[in-house]
């Protein structure tokens, strides 16, 4: 590999031929997200790369694949998609310890597939989790709220930290009228509860979902069945908290009982609610600032774990909408 001008090289020496195998990826797309991401070149051979570029851009790139193949070495299992992940982690924050957010294991899905953290937003995330009995996920789709949420409520349950899991979600694009629609009760609901019994069927297989939920262990319900009830020993999560109300969100808030955790996951800038209804989500954030025992995290478009260019996608949006709001005026040719 011929250096240019100002340039050096360095070579890395990788522990064994698998660790070298799982960092460069399929067809080395790994190796070639770390050249784009530090702008140097690399050349695998074996258990060795090259790593040829400006000075401070190879000691960079160095430091990171040292931190890979630390995860790797502690039995990380590294995910498509990972390499890219641990990248904008280090984009947002160079001193990332990336042991911190990967090793995170929160649950083991249905999959037999590891969930963890892909960043330092979503470490914050359960962390918060942890800590506090009400927890607001606030941002775009896309960055594992309601999903990491999930994640935490299965594996709580499974510790016997609660005795059931009640998942809720507004049923706002049939305004809550759901006796104008067709079928009975789980005909009606269904189709808008869809997304939390999809994260819940990657959690556990569906065997043992379906178990749960003819139990009473696990329900999956619209928001307006919440009124009247007091939650014990419970893990909740409402989803799509942008589509309720200010009325929903304190009735929803006030049903937590003793041993229960609430998170509430929405993006402010979906709401579906009639011109003029403010979202409960949006006043929520006002009314509840600093209260003490709940605590609210924020995710951006940077925290996106979809494919890359959703990032990009829900950049596009946020743009356009604040281009038509006049806040941001378009160039002019």
């Amino acid at each position: 590999m011929k250096n240019k001008k100002g340039e050096t090289s360095e070579k890395v020496s990788l522990h064994t031929v698998d660790i070298a195998r799982s960092l460069c990826g399929e067809r080395d797309e790994n190796l070639r997200l770390i050249e784009e991401a530090f702008d140097i070149r690399i050349g695998a051979r074996g258990t060795d790369l090259t790593l040829a570029g400006m000075p401070i851009d190879v000691e960079r790139a160095e430091g990171f694949i040292s931190q890979v193949e630390g995860l790797l070495r502690e039995g990380y299992p590294l995910y498509r998609g990972d390499v890219d992940y641990a990248l904008r982690a280090i984009k947002d924050e160079p001193v990332t310890d990336l042991k911190e957010i990967f090793l995170d294991t929160i649950y083991v899905s249905a999959k037999r597939r590891l969930i963890t953290p892909k960043g330092q937003a979503q470490k914050a995330y359960i962390d918060a989790i942890r800590k506090y009995d009400i927890v607001f996920g606030v941002g775009p789709a896309g960055t594992g709220k309601t999903y990491l949420a999930m994640a935490m409520a299965v594996a709580a349950l499974m510790k016997n930290q609660v005795s059931r899991i009640i998942l809720a979600r507004p049923a706002v694009e049939a305004g809550e009228r759901l006796g104008f629609l067709p079928g009975d009760l789980a005909e009606k609901v269904n189709p808008y509860l869809r997304p939390l019994y999809d994260a819940l069927y990657d959690m556990v297989d569906m065997e043992k979902a379906s178990k749960l939920i003819e139990r009473g262990v696990v329900e999956v319900a619209p928001l307006a069945f919440m009124r009247g009830r007091t939650l014990n020993e419970a893990f909740v999560i409402l989803d799509e908290a942008q589509n309720t109300t200010a009325e929903q969100m304190k009735m929803f808030l006030t049903r937590l009982g003793f041993g229960s955790k609430a998170v509430i996951t929405g993006d402010v800038t979906q709401v579906d609610l009639p011109t003029g209804r403010p979202s409960g989500l949006i006043e929520v954030q006002r009314i509840l600032k600093g209260v003490k025992g709940i605590r609210f995290s924020y995710f951006t478009e940077r925290d996106v774990v979809r494919h890359r260019l959703v990032q990009d996608i829900v950049r596009a949006y946020d743009r356009d909408e604040l281009e038509k709001r006049g806040i941001i005026e378009e160039s002019k040719a």
